[in-house]
């Protein structure tokens, strides 16, 4: 498998990490994490709030006897203002992964500027990170991240962090300017779920499969990510051994878009200005803010992928989290519009935005399900 500098980190990670949120047992995260060492992948990342996952990667490392600087693991600790907390926290963290030092902490889920405020904090838990590196149980800081484009940027030229995990894909290209900013500063960038939260492209619609051949939607969204030599690795969320086996079909392919890969990204993109036409939202997110905090650049854009690539049951997948996910998907639904008329003059597409949002909330909506794993 290829490996890439995590920028100012210095560490050569694979191009694809395995990422544990979703490992249910000791033993299929045993076989899991044996299977992907095997196929090339050097690693592994978890997180605190990912329920047993530290646990279960922890001891599968010591059932497999995998030798310590073998692998890269990346653990993950909420924002606090408690710096006894989070020292606290690094403890449990190499308890459970039963190790003496973690490669990657990230800050995870630098989603509100009160998140920022709190990692950066000089007394708080940026205080006992610091130390903990001067004690060597971490090497290297960074941070993960839902929030809104500013957010990031500014997390970015705070300085303080070496790496970045956040959201990019074909089918949103929203942080394009937070990829840009983080290679200028020689971050590491670590893509999130590309595979899941990039469309849920395992299991395509017949439209947009019909779309992306010969090749298969999930193939082409990899191949987007790992032409842009900016970006260190892709996260891969692999519940069993068997689900590797798809996404690292591809982890040599590292290299520029091919002549045929782009005429597909041009189908792509013309069936979507042919079919949304004159209610295409081109996602510039002069909409907001909404006085009724309804998240309309998300809302249209899930709007734009059902109605061009038939993608509804990602839409709707992703629309219920909508009101249910606190900051990890902030704003409402659009059903809660008022047609106040506030966003209209400031959208220059002239989109009838009330008219779209009501015709979304009919589509998308669902019956709501429980998150795998909360806070």
């Amino acid at each position: 498998m290829r490996q890439r500098w995590f920028g100012k980190t210095k560490l050569n990670l694979s191009v694809f990490s395995l990422g544990t949120m979703r490992l249910a047992s000791p033993q299929t995260s045993r076989q899991t994490v044996a299977r992907a060492v095997a196929l090339g992948i050097n690693h592994l990342e978890t997180a605190k709030g990912y329920g047993q996952s530290e646990a279960y990667l922890g001891q599968a490392l010591q059932d497999l006897a995998i030798p310590r600087e073998q692998i890269y693991l990346t653990t993950k600790l909420s924002p606090t203002t408690d710096k006894e907390k989070i020292k606290l926290e690094i403890d449990e963290s190499l308890a459970r992964l039963q190790v003496d030092y973690i490669d990657c902490l990230a800050i995870h889920g630098i989603n509100t500027w009160e998140h920022l405020e709190w990692a950066i904090k000089p007394n708080g838990c940026l205080a006992a990170i610091q130390t903990a590196i001067k004690q060597g149980k971490i090497r290297h800081l960074g941070f993960s991240t839902h929030g809104s484009l500013d957010l990031i940027l500014a997390a970015i030229e705070t300085d303080l962090f070496e790496f970045v995990n956040l959201h990019y894909y074909y089918f949103f290209q929203r942080n394009a300017k937070a990829i840009a900013l983080a290679a200028a500063k020689d971050m590491g960038i670590f893509i999130i779920s590309p595979a899941d939260k990039g469309g849920k492209l395992y299991t395509p619609p017949q439209k947009l499969a019909e779309l992306c051949s010969p090749f298969t939607a999930l193939e082409l969204n990899y191949r987007f990510l790992l032409s842009d030599r900016r970006i260190t690795t892709l996260s891969v969320g692999a519940a069993t051994p068997e689900e590797l086996v798809t996404p690292l079909q591809v982890a040599d392919a590292d290299y520029s878009l091919t002549k045929e890969e782009k005429a597909v990204f041009s189908k792509l993109e013309r069936e979507l200005e042919t079919t949304l036409a004159t209610d295409l939202c081109r996602q510039c997110y002069q909409c907001l803010p909404c006085p009724e905090t309804i998240n309309i650049p998300e809302i249209l854009r899930l709007r734009n992928l059902t109605t061009a690539y038939d993608m509804q049951d990602y839409g709707q997948y992703r629309y219920r989290m909508l009101e249910n996910a606190g900051h990890w998907f902030p704003g409402k639904k659009g059903n809660n519009c008022t047609d106040c008329g506030d966003c209209l003059p400031r959208c220059p597409e002239q989109l009838d935005i009330p008219r779209l949002l009501r015709d979304t909330h009919q589509q998308l909506k669902g019956k709501e399900r429980r998150r795998l794993w909360s806070e």
